[in-house]
């Protein structure tokens, strides 16, 4: 990936504030998320993407990057800075000293391809060192990576396995997705995260749900938009029908006299909610006819079309003859 400041990716300013932030991530989310953009780079672009808000979302995270840049995973804590910043450390530096928690003074030498692991290790247990030496163990970092679900595997919930990208390996992980689970919703993964030195425990892994895009449903929040084709003679008498939910079949009745666009209300029909009332579904009346006709249709749609006075064109939108 390239070493792009993390601002710069996300296209805000360094002052901007976390909503500022979330806003922008979403939108470039949003633009090359793999499932929607086919473009080639499209996947790398979202990564980079995924990966700048994951740091900048996190105060403290992205104080330890506004304070080392894009080495900020490698440098202990303590490390002064100031320090760190005069000894020209990164990309292109030179050699220098940066001043660790115990007050020693640790020598660094700095340019392309720096291994602050290899350099750092020995202080406090990487690499076959020791830990103890001044420095003690360090936690493992939190982590964050999106979590993209079907409008139906949200709904219901249960075991999935995703693979993890890792630097020279990769990791396989059994999920418990939460029925109901929300968009945007965080599902923690105790001590799947950054790796401990020292013997210290791993950070958590928290996955960020996406619910993808559906050819039938919309949800927002918990509840569930769908489209609920009639035909016209349901639609103007009235008719019980089965419309398709996540969960499973359900029945809805169709008022007399119902025109496309009316919405028609399923209580708790909508995602389940854990820890209170679900949401509704939403029907809404598309109402469709036929392509073509039989004869028998033909006259009979001609027979009534002599006999209605119903102008839906009328400014009343009524009859117009008795």
């Amino acid at each position: 990936m390239a070493d792009r400041d993390f601002y710069e990716i996300l296209g805000v300013p360094r002052t901007a504030g976390r909503e500022e932030i979330q806003r922008a991530y979403r939108k470039l989310a949003r633009s090359h998320h793999p499932d929607v953009n086919k473009d080639p780079g499209a996947e790398d672009r979202f990564k980079e993407v995924s990966e700048a808000y994951e740091v900048l979302s996190d105060p403290e995270t992205r104080r330890r990057y506004d304070a080392f840049g894009r080495d900020f995973r490698q440098v202990p804590e303590g490390v002064d800075p100031a320090a760190y910043a005069r000894a020209g450390a990164g990309p292109g530096g030179r050699a220098g000293w940066a001043r660790g928690p115990a007050g020693q003074e640790v020598r660094f030498e700095t340019g392309e391809g720096i291994d602050f692991e290899e350099l750092f290790g020995g202080m406090f247990g990487g690499r076959g060192g020791r830990a103890g030496r001044g420095w003690g163990p360090m936690p493992g970092a939190d982590q964050e990576a999106e979590l993209p679900l079907t409008v139906e595997e949200a709904y219901r919930g249960g075991r999935r396995t995703i693979t993890l990208p890792g630097r020279g390996r990769s990791r396989t992980l059994e999920v418990t997705i939460p029925a109901g689970v929300r968009n945007g919703q965080r599902i923690r993964l105790a001590g799947q995260g950054g790796e401990g030195v020292g013997g210290a425990k791993r950070g958590d892994l928290y996955l960020i749900a996406r619910i993808t895009d559906h050819p039938r449903y919309r949800v927002e929040g918990r509840d569930i938009h769908v489209q609920l084709p009639l035909t016209p003679s349901e639609a103007a008498l009235g008719a019980t029908v089965a419309v398709e939910t996540p969960g499973g079949e359900a029945k809805v009745k169709v008022p007399p006299g119902s025109s496309s666009g009316r919405r028609l209300r399923l209580r708790g029909q909508g995602m389940p909610n854990p820890r209170g009332d679900p949401g509704d579904l939403f029907a809404e009346v598309r109402i469709m006819v036929p392509r073509t006709l039989s004869a028998e249709e033909r006259r009979l749609y001609e027979q009534l079309a002599d006999v209605s006075g119903f102008n839906p064109r009328s400014e009343s939108g009524g009859r117009t003859r008795p």
